[in-house]
């Protein structure tokens, strides 16, 4: 097991893209990673946009970044939420600043946007919001993963697989 006893904290909240939250859960879960969920509330259960539901570990303000070796921001419509909580911009940008591994696909990137981490990185997203990337100071790639130091990146549910095998050799780094 490559990431044995490492731990991981994954963002969540109601209308999350199943598959970007749950396939790296579990892939990570294989790789004897500790998997947490965090939520804008502790033990609440979440509903993802095509009705998978995920109950989070803790509150966004119960996460200390120092207790965690990275962090997942998955899909869908909940980073628009997720990222109105100052607690999980603070989470983001300790990560960033202790140069901890960062994943994140899809809608994501709206999350890292209000972080403002994103100056001069090279990411890729859902090219629904290239331009909010790049607005942000980014420079978009349309690949299927792309990884910037600690940072990978992803589209979308089909590129899983290599976003994945990116996000678990940078952890494996650390």
């Amino acid at each position: 097991m490559r990431l044995k006893d490492m731990k991981v904290i994954s963002l969540v909240h109601h209308d999350f893209e199943d598959l970007e939250l749950w396939y790296p859960i579990l892939r990570l879960r294989e790789e004897g990673a500790i998997v947490h969920l965090a939520g804008e509330n502790a033990n609440e259960k979440y509903i993802g946009k095509y009705g998978v539901p995920a109950v989070s570990d803790y509150s966004y303000s119960d996460i200390k970044g120092e207790d965690y070796d990275a962090i997942l921001v998955p899909g869908g419509w909940a980073p628009d939420k997720i990222r109105r909580f100052p607690e999980v911009l603070s989470l983001v940008q300790h990560m960033e600043d202790n140069k901890k591994p960062i994943g994140q696909i899809c809608h994501a990137g709206w999350v890292l946007i209000s972080a403002k981490i994103l100056q001069g990185k090279q990411v890729t997203s859902t090219p629904g919001i290239k331009d909010d990337m790049e607005n942000a100071g980014a420079i978009w790639l349309d690949e299927a993963v792309v990884v910037d130091g600690h940072l990978v990146s992803s589209r979308r549910p089909p590129d899983l697989p290599d976003y994945l095998r990116e996000f678990i050799k940078v952890m494996e780094q650390q």
